[in-house]
């Protein structure tokens, strides 16, 4: 098994076309650790439902221990949807070769027959939703120190595939689900599946619409423009999650309602922020306007 990043020719060609193709590319595996489909069952015990941690529109994660010990996260991904192979293509490509303390790091991938497996760095913490939104049993307790950090190394992780990467690469599904956490709670930008790469000297591409209702830009939702705003617009309503402990969709963990009555934000009057903070986490002290 080799391990290394994408030669400089590959991923340049890759990424200054904008576009990731369908069809598996031999040279994209070259240099990017690869895993056998026995050594992946094998550590996640056949992918036994009790290491289950995840679900997707196009496959399921699974919490496993390789024999060195390394705890690992498997995502398999359907043979059978060619956006299930699209997905597997995306993140390859898109992050394979990028690191960053708040971005999930891709450890290597399996290709056997219709197999596609991707093998991840594995968040102790689960996923951001959970901590939010998921059972009250569980122990985490984010107080408001947690939850700013967590903000702050998202925006992070985001400021990182807009500004710093050549070229940039636009998520288009920020979500609390697609935030995971580490032992120590820092964020992670996860699930790359969706991801385009903007050529050079592009400001919008014009593509279908993907991602998660309530966390769309209206102009993205409504018109199918894309650019960098989409993911600071998803950005936002992750923020106003956190700050309130309330999902965007229509029901969260829990059952309780949301903060948004529609699919393209919020419909919050402004002024009931606060006061949603304060309801949910018992905030005390002056308002600041």
């Amino acid at each position: 098994m080799g391990c290394g990043c994408f030669s400089t020719s590959v991923a340049d060609r890759k990424r200054s076309s904008g576009h990731f193709g369908h069809d598996l590319d031999g040279n994209l595996l070259e240099n990017i650790k690869t895993f056998s489909y026995n050594e992946l069952r094998s550590a996640t015990d056949n992918f036994h439902s009790s290491n289950k941690i995840g679900r997707g529109g196009f496959g399921t994660v699974y919490k496993g221990t390789l024999k060195s010990g390394k705890q690992v996260a498997v995502k398999t991904l359907s043979a059978r949807s060619k956006q299930g192979v699209r997905e597997f293509l995306n993140e390859i490509i898109a992050i394979s070769n990028v690191r960053h303390p708040n971005l999930v790091e891709l450890i290597g991938c399996c290709v056997e027959g219709a197999d596609r497996v991707l093998v991840y760095e594995y968040a102790e913490n689960n996923s951001l939703d959970r901590a939010l939104l998921g059972s009250k049993s569980k122990n985490i307790i984010l107080n408001w120190e947690k939850r700013s950090a967590i903000c702050l190394g998202t925006a992070r992780g985001l400021m990182f595939l807009h500004e710093e990467l050549m070229p940039p690469i636009v998520h288009r599904d920020i979500k609390a689900s697609n935030i995971l956490l580490d032992r120590d709670m820092n964020p992670k930008i996860g699930d790359f599946g969706l991801a385009k790469l903007f050529p050079d000297n592009i400001t919008h591409i014009s593509t279908r619409i993907a991602g998660t209702t309530g966390y769309l830009a209206p102009e993205y939702a409504l018109g199918g423009q894309l650019t960098k705003k989409a993911d600071v617009y998803s950005f936002g309503v992750l923020v106003l999650e956190i700050v309130s402990g309330r999902s965007s969709a229509k029901e969260n963990w829990e059952g309780q309602k949301s903060f948004s009555s529609n699919g393209h934000g919020s419909s919050m009057k402004k002024g009931d922020y606060w006061s949603l903070s304060t309801q949910r986490w018992g905030i005390s002290g002056g308002r600041t306007p």
